[in-house]
C-alpha cells in the first residue's frame, strides 16, 4: 500500500507520531505502526490470561472461605461488601446480577472486568474481605522495613497493568518513550515484566501456560531493530 493511502485510512493525526519517529521514512513509519499493532496484540492475549489466572485464584480463595456463591452474597444483607466503606463495588455485581437470566456463579465472575478484581486489593475490599487474600500470592517476596509487599502494593501492581490494558484497548501506541515521539519499548518491556512476576507470584508456571502464545520479546526485538 503507498503510505498516502496509508496515512488516509490510519489518519494524520494517528501517523504523525510513527513518522516524525521514523525520520520521515514513510516505508518505516508503516512497519513500525503494524509492529505496534502485533505487539498490542501479543499484549493483549498475556494480559487476558493473567486476568483469568487472578480471577481464579480470588475466586478458589473466597469460595473456601465465604461460600461457592461468595461474590453474588458478598454484595446482599449483610454481605462482607455490603457496606458504605466499600464504595460502589456491591453495586457493580448487583447490576452484573440483574443481567443475569439464569443466575450462575461462574457467570457472575465473568461479568467482572480487570478493574473490579483489582480493587479487590484496595484497602476497604481487602479488610472487608477478611485481609486473606494475599494468599494467592504465596511466593511473593518477605517484606522488609523498605519495601512493604502487602495489598496496596499488588494493587498499585495491577493498576499499572490495568492501564496498559486500557491503552491497548484504546488503540494507543505502546512502542513509544512516554509522551514522546520517540520509537522505544522500555514501556512494553517493564510491563511485560511485570505481568510475569505476578504470574510467578502466584506459583503459576508462566512458560508452560503461555507457550505458543507469546512473542512479546521478539516483536520488542524488531521494533528496537527498525
Amino acid at each position: 500500500m503507498k503510505f498516502r493511502d496509508f496515512e488516509d485510512i490510519v489518519s494524520n493525526a494517528r501517523i504523525g507520531r510513527y513518522l516524525t519517529s521514523m525520520a520521515g521514512n514513510s516505508k518505516k513509519t508503516m512497519t513500525l505502526y503494524r509492529l505496534n499493532l502485533r505487539l498490542s496484540q501479543e499484549f493483549f492475549t498475556v494480559v487476558s490470561c493473567l486476568e483469568i489466572a487472578l480471577r481464579n485464584k480470588i475466586d478458589r480463595h473466597y469460595s473456601a472461605i465465604h461460600g461457592v456463591d461468595w461474590l453474588r452474597d458478598s454484595a446482599q444483607g449483610t454481605g462482607f461488601f455490603n457496606q458504605p466503606i466499600c464504595g460502589i463495588t456491591p453495586r457493580i455485581v448487583n447490576t452484573a446480577m440483574s443481567r443475569l437470566n439464569p443466575y450462575s456463579h461462574q457467570k457472575l465472575l465473568a461479568e467482572m472486568d480487570f478493574g473490579f478484581w483489582r480493587y479487590m486489593f484496595g484497602r476497604h475490599q481487602y479488610f472487608a474481605g477478611g485481609q486473606t487474600l494475599l494468599a494467592i500470592f504465596p511466593n511473593r517476596p518477605p517484606s522488609t522495613p523498605h519495601q512493604q509487599y502487602n495489598h496496596s502494593y499488588v494493587f498499585a501492581e495491577l493498576e499499572k497493568i490495568n492501564m496498559l490494558r486500557n491503552r491497548l484497548a484504546h488503540h494507543e501506541p505502546i512502542c513509544f518513550a512516554n509522551g514522546q515521539a520517540v520509537k522505544n519499548t522500555t514501556y512494553a518491556r517493564q510491563h511485560y515484566a511485570q505481568i510475569l512476576e505476578l504470574f510467578r507470584w502466584m506459583n503459576i508456571n508462566e512458560q508452560a501456560l503461555l507457550y505458543g502464545l507469546d512473542h512479546i520479546e521478539t516483536v520488542a526485538d524488531q521494533i528496537d531493530a527498525l
